[in-house]
């Protein structure tokens, strides 16, 4: 589902924010990527979305290159950053059919899905308000349902868990199981270890731009918890 070869990035040209970086995800995988602050992992992210351009290496997305085909690859993919920009002059509903619209999602498929989704998020009340009098759980809540409306094959997502409720995180993570049983991928960074533990069947662990951890969830953690291989990665030198 997911190739990345060899992918690096610098934005200075001295130190690389990714080093030759190699990664493979699978269908069916909710993979996991930790790392401290400013350790690589939402510069990865974005250029798996074709945000920020990289130097060297490729990354695939269903055998298709995101430089050489990018449109192709956005239109498989969904991608949630840690911060929910919208559009906050639109209401709820008109920014999701707008992105229905970006992705050709066809009228029957959207209500099913809107409807579907913003009942399980409890955002049906408020569909018709302006954006810009949500919280920002709700802005988090608008910008999934917005992602999961044209059935991506990878959902790539940058903390998702932050400013939602206890209850709005369990319904996702159900969402992403749902998800990979239907044949699509997750990934996605987060400081949240305990969540990677038991959700993620997959974990790379990232190291100033380099993978220094990475296979099985299982397999990493072995007789320790995530948290305690997290920090012995992050005493050594």
């Amino acid at each position: 589902m997911l190739s990345i070869k060899q992918m690096t990035k610098s934005y200075d040209g001295v130190k690389n924010a990714c080093d030759h970086i190699d990664l493979e995800i699978q269908s069916g995988d909710i993979f996991g990527f930790v790392g401290h602050n400013g350790a690589g992992k939402t510069t990865l992210l974005k250029s798996i979305a074709g945000i920020i351009d990289f130097n060297e290496g490729d990354i695939k997305v269903d055998g298709i290159s995101i430089k050489e085909s990018p449109i192709e690859v956005k239109k498989l993919i969904a991608y949630i950053p840690d911060n929910p920009d919208v559009y906050e002059s639109l209401t709820g509903i008109q920014y999701l059919e707008f992105i229905a619209d970006v992705f050709k999602v066809s009228q029957e498929k959207r209500k099913q899905l809107v409807e579907k989704y913003t009942t399980m998020f409890e955002m049906t009340e408020v569909l018709h308000n302006p954006i810009s009098t949500y919280s920002h759980g709700m802005k988090q809540k608008i910008v999934v349902i917005s992602a999961l409306i044209h059935e991506p094959k990878l959902m790539i997502l940058d903390e998702p868990f932050v400013g939602l409720d206890p209850k709005a995180s369990y319904l996702l993570k159900e969402v992403f199981k749902e998800m990979v049983d239907q044949g699509s991928a997750i990934f996605f960074s987060t400081h949240v270890l305990e969540v990677v533990e038991k959700l993620c069947n997959k974990v790379a662990i990232i190291k100033q731009g380099k993978i220094v951890a990475l296979g099985n969830t299982s397999d990493i953690i072995s007789n320790e918890s995530l948290e305690q291989i997290f920090m012995e990665i992050a005493k050594e030198a």
